[in-house]
């Protein structure tokens, strides 16, 4: 659609049979404004809509599919670039043409006082759902995911805000504290946690729910990706190497310094895939949801969310006070094991566990 198929509609209201009059002038003037505005939103909106990045980072949940995602790679972190970057860890995107491909890991300037809480996978009513992250004061519930350096899938451990100052737990994060001197060490919320499964729920996915806290979180104002996450995502979207199709679950850009900066010192590969790579039976095209699947699905979601939110003002047998699940203690502030185990297509258990159930104690490592 382009300007010059509206010049016949333009070019009629410019006619008339009349002399010009003022009043006639002004008709014509605000007709020619009404199809210009909306010759120029005909233009805007199918290229917004063309953007993966727009689809899948920008809405709480819009990505439904019928197969799930690769296992998460194993990676070290970057070194931060700066005082006052927080990390955002790597997770695995969905694009309609080439299927899933990894956004990788990296350090954004963070808004002052703000936390991250990652997005996750969720299986719902047969289909896998993306649920988008977002900046809040607290982390939020993103489905017991061990996204490793200080999300371990529960909360996060890598840092704290201090006034208008964030300070680094060097136990988890890695940080030049030559430079960076706002920076403490705290090896007690350090357990093992080998998974590397990518989603919640549904079978070989991980068996968590939202704590009453986590659901209160939920509920806080909460602020979008910044415009650096944004970029980071669109550019992995338009490099064909990160795609699982092509690198089996092990991407060469498993992390980055910086967003958006592919290439250089800052940049940090993948030393395996979480898993053996399992090629989809189904083309990304028929992987993708219908509409109405998708609704069912975001009806499920809610319908749960309302269960939990009565069973939270009910007091129910969740801990008020989430165990402190981190990744391992890894010598080089690695997210998964440097050597992980062969790993199961279905390593989680298909039910999850009873509420009543109490968490694993701590297993706590000294220095």
């Amino acid at each position: 659609m382009t300007l010059r198929q509206f010049r016949p509609a333009l070019e009629l209201l410019a006619f008339s049979g009349k002399p010009a009059g003022h009043e006639d002038d002004t008709m014509r003037f605000h007709c020619a404004v009404r199809f210009l505005t909306l010759a120029l939103l005909l233009l805007v909106i199918p290229a917004a809509l063309s953007s993966p990045s727009s689809a899948q980072i920008g809405v709480g949940i819009g990505i439904s599919v019928h197969i799930g995602p690769p296992a998460l790679p194993v990676y070290e972190q970057p070194i931060a670039p700066g005082p006052g970057y927080l990390w955002t860890p790597g997770y695995w995107a969905w694009d309609d043409d080439g299927g899933y491909y990894w956004v990788p890991g990296t350090w954004v300037v963070a808004p002052v006082g703000m936390l991250w809480t990652p997005g996750y996978w969720g299986w719902n009513n047969g289909l896998y759902v993306w649920n988008a992250g977002y900046w809040g004061p607290h982390i939020g519930f993103y489905g017991g995911i061990n996204y490793g350096f200080g999300y371990g899938g529960v909360g996060f451990v890598g840092g704290e805000w201090r006034g208008g100052t964030f300070f680094y737990n060097t136990a988890v994060m890695h940080v030049d504290t030559v430079h960076i001197t706002n920076v403490y060490v705290n090896n007690t919320v350090i357990v093992n946690n080998d998974s590397h499964v990518a989603f919640n729920g549904g079978e070989g996915g991980i068996a968590a729910r939202p704590t009453p806290q986590e659901e209160t979180y939920s509920r806080e104002p909460h602020t979008a990706p910044v415009a650096a996450q944004v970029q980071q995502e669109h550019a992995a979207s338009q490099n064909k190497a990160l795609f699982a199709s092509n690198n089996h679950g092990a991407p060469a850009v498993a992390a980055t310094a910086r967003p958006g900066e592919f290439s250089g010192k800052g940049v940090v590969g993948a030393k395996a895939a979480g898993a053996p790579y399992k090629a989809p039976t189904m083309s990304p095209k028929e992987a993708r949801a219908t509409p109405a699947e998708s609704n069912n699905a975001m009806k499920g979601n809610a319908m749960k969310g309302d269960a939990m939110q009565n069973n939270a003002m009910k007091g129910d047998s969740h801990p008020a006070t989430p165990p402190a699940r981190t990744e391992n203690a890894a010598p080089q502030n690695q997210a998964h094991p440097a050597n992980p185990p062969k790993a199961k297509p279905a390593n989680q258990p298909k039910q999850p566990p009873k509420n009543n159930k109490k968490p694993p104690e701590e297993e706590k490592h000294d220095k």
